[in-house]
Formats: structure tokens, C-alpha cells, sequence
């Protein structure tokens, strides 16, 4: 690997599964779901659909007078990137400092509950104008411009919006931006708030979505299984705290991990179906940029959606990439429980790709009764792990328009 290392001092998670990176890696462990019912503000619903929905109160990380200015996707951010800020423990001394940090965000549909709420404005209501502040909270970069006035970074900003590889193509770039020393630390990451009537009605009509289980909403995304039947949208927002080694050694900052990987490329064969090569390609120039064999990956996150092409293209994808080493491999997606945040999954998932590394606990792949047969790797079905030796781990995403990437993180030594 060349350029400067990079390690991560902070982590930061919001979903349905609770606030906190800890709360969500506790839960995700105790294959709890964060999905349930869908219920929509206001009168027009989707009525049978579920969804991961963050139900319970935000906390209080912004005063009323500013809430005008935040759609509800900046706030999310927020709150995960104040999270990962404070756990890093930075404490901006001087100018110099300020201006040698950054923010590289990633969001799918930005500030959509801004966005429908003018058009309900306009065209149902009737009305002649929109809220005062529509554009600056429902640009997509609003939540990247929030963070970084809030922690008053004063370097490069990025907003990066590849539909479901945002966060991880966020991360993916600071990290080679930090390595290539453009800077020393970048606040990174994504977050998505994407559950209102209007984009929930895009999505079943692209009939990708999986119907509530009838007997229990919680089980409605089953990743791998043979009876899987599409993907659940679910709200939250991710950030990591890179750093370059030399950063954080010279503040005696607590490394929780290095990031050691990152890969990306393009199908270039279809919009929106997978292609096992061009993930392929993405997961073995991780590995290349890591230093690594496929047999030097102890757990891989996978990006495992819960759709009928899209898990069987990435269990031909592991294969293909791994070869042999792909039969001890571990696999698991947490997305049967958070639900697929589409711009936010790459970061909450490297998230808790990160805990996994640092605890040896595995959390699993809840709901997986009845394996695909063609999705055949060990998909730690259920139940979580503990106890397990993880030097290096991986976490894929992947999304429409045939955008891969994959990152790696490796337990961190001096």
C-alpha cells in the first residue's frame, strides 16, 4: 500500500436499530430488527409495505431556531458525525488544523422530505411559494456543508451521490485523499432519509421491494434465503473519523482500526442489473491496494439486499474473487435488520464492519431459516459469533447503475 496510513478514531450510527454506534453493533449482534410497518406523515400511505423507520425522538442536536435549515437527512448526518467526532477526541488548536480537515459525505436522494413537501406545497395545497429555506435544506450537499460548519472543518468538502455506494465512495475517497496528503483528517460518511410517499412509490413501482412478512413485519428482509423476496428501505446516517497515522499519534488518539483497502468499478452492462465480474473487480482491487489474499479476509459484510438477482450475483462474486478461501469465509448482511439505507449503508456497514474487527463478535444474518441453495457460503445464519480471530475484514456495496465498491479494514499495529 502506498501513500500514508490511515486509521479510524471515531465512529458514529443512527437507524432503526437505535443512536449510537454501540446501541446499533449491540442490537445487530442480538439479531433484533429495526423494520416494521411503514407509516407515512399525512394522509397518502403505502399501505403493506414495512421499512426501517426511526420511530423514537432524535435527540437534541440542534437548537429549534436552526431546525428551518435542516431537512431531515442533515440532521440525521449530524447526528452520526457529531458522534464520531467526539469519540475521536480531536480539538481543532489552531487554523492550521482547521484547514487540514475535511468532510466527504454521501447521500442517495438528499433532502427528499424537503423536495415532496414543495411539491405538496405547490401542486396539492394549491399555494404560491415554498418554505423560505428550501434549497439549503434540500441541496444535496446540505448535510456535508452542516457537518462541516458545525465541526468548522475548513478543508475539502465532498458530496458524493452514487445511489446505495454513496457513504462507501464518500469514505473510499477520503481515505485516498488523507493517504495522498491532500489532508489530514476527513469527517466521512452518508446518511439517507428517503421515506416519504412520493420515493416510497418509486420503489414499489421498480417492484424491488419485499411485501411485509405476514405473519411477523421484523422478518420482511431475508438476505440469502430461499424465500428472500426483495429489499427493505430503511432511514439512517454513518461516519467514520479518518486520520492519517501520523495525525492521531501525534494527539494520542485511540486507533480503533486501519483502513487498508478500497476498491470501485463499473459494470457497464446494465442499469440496474448486478454483474458478478464488475463486483468482482471492485473486491480485488481492495485487496490488491490492501496487500491481501482472499484467505487474508476473515469477515466480509456483505452488501446482500434481500433481492433474488442481487444475492446470487454476490455470492458468484465472493467466489469468483476468493476462490477456495471463500469456503471458511464469514458473511453475513445486516441489512436483514437495518434495512437497506441505500446512500447510508456503506458507512453504517463499515460501522459495524469496524466493531466486528475489534470485538471478534460476528453479528449474523437474522432470519436466514432456509438457505438459497445458490447462495451457499457461510452466511452466519441467526445467530451472532463470538470468540472469533478477525485480522482483516471487508464490507461491500454495491448499486444502480453498476457503481461497486469495497473496502477493508485490518486491526491496527504500530
Amino acid at each position: 500500500m502506498s501513500g500514508r496510513r490511515v486509521v479510524i478514531t471515531g465512529l458514529g450510527a443512527i437507524s432503526a436499530l437505535g443512536v449510537g454506534a454501540q446501541t446499533n453493533f449491540q442490537r445487530a449482534l442480538a439479531g433484533h430488527s429495526g423494520i416494521g410497518m411503514l407509516t407515512l406523515p399525512g394522509a397518502y400511505q403505502r399501505a403493506g409495505l414495512p421499512a426501517a423507520q426511526i420511530h423514537y425522538p432524535l435527540p437534541p442536536s440542534i437548537k429549534p431556531s436552526e431546525q428551518a435549515l435542516f431537512d431531515r437527512n442533515a440532521l440525521l448526518g449530524w447526528i452520526a458525525a457529531s458522534e464520531a467526532l467526539a469519540q475521536s477526541g480531536l480539538q481543532l488548536d489552531d487554523a492550521q488544523q482547521a484547514c487540514d480537515s475535511g468532510v466527504f459525505w454521501g447521500t442517495g436522494m438528499g433532502g427528499a422530505s424537503t423536495v415532496e413537501a414543495g411539491y405538496v406545497d405547490l401542486f396539492v395545497d394549491g399555494k404560491n411559494r415554498v418554505r423560505p429555506l428550501s434549497v439549503v435544506a434540500a441541496m444535496n450537499n446540505a448535510a456535508a456543508a452542516q457537518i462541516a460548519l458545525r465541526a468548522q472543518f475548513k478543508g475539502t468538502v465532498n458530496n458524493y451521490s452514487s445511489a446505495c455506494v454513496s457513504s462507501a465512495q464518500a469514505i473510499g475517497e477520503a481515505f485516498r485523499h488523507i493517504q495522498h496528503g491532500y489532508a489530514e483528517r476527513v469527517l466521512a460518511g452518508g446518511a439517507e432519509a428517503l421515506l416519504t410517499y412520493g420515493v416510497v412509490s418509486a420503489w414499489d413501482a421498480l417492484r424491488v421491494l419485499a411485501p411485509a412478512d405476514p405473519a411477523q413485519a421484523e422478518r420482511s428482509c431475508r438476505p440469502f434465503a430461499a424465500d428472500r423476496s426483495g429489499l427493505v428501505l430503511g432511514e439512517a446516517a454513518a461516519a467514520v473519523m479518518l486520520e492519517s497515522l501520523e495525525s492521531a499519534q501525534r494527539r494520542g488518539a485511540v486507533v480503533l482500526a486501519e483502513l487498508v483497502g478500497y476498491g470501485a468499478s463499473n459494470d457497464a452492462t446494465h442499469i440496474t442489473k448486478p454483474d458478478p465480474d464488475g463486483q468482482s473487480r471492485a473486491m480485488a482491487m481492495a485487496l490488491r491496494q490492501a496487500g491481501l489474499a482472499g484467505a487474508g479476509i476473515d469477515y466480509l459484510n456483505a452488501h446482500g439486499a434481500g433481492t433474488l438477482a442481487g444475492d446470487q450475483a454476490e455470492t458468484d462474486s465472493i467466489r469468483q474473487t476468493f476462490g477456495a478461501a471463500a469456503e471458511r469465509l464469514m458473511v453475513s448482511s445486516t441489512k436483514s435488520m437495518h434495512g437497506h439505507t441505500l446512500g447510508a449503508a456503506g458507512a453504517l456497514e463499515l460501522v459495524l464492519t469496524t466493531q466486528t474487527l475489534a470485538t471478534g463478535s460476528v453479528p449474523p444474518t437474522a432470519f436466514l431459516v432456509q438457505p438459497d441453495p445458490a447462495c451457499d457460503l457461510d452466511y452466519v445464519p441467526l445467530h451472532a459469533r463470538h470468540g472469533q480471530r478477525i485480522e482483516a475484514a471487508m464490507s461491500n456495496s454495491f448499486a444502480f447503475g453498476g457503481s461497486n465498491v469495497s473496502l477493508i479494514v485490518r486491526q491496527f499495529t504500530a
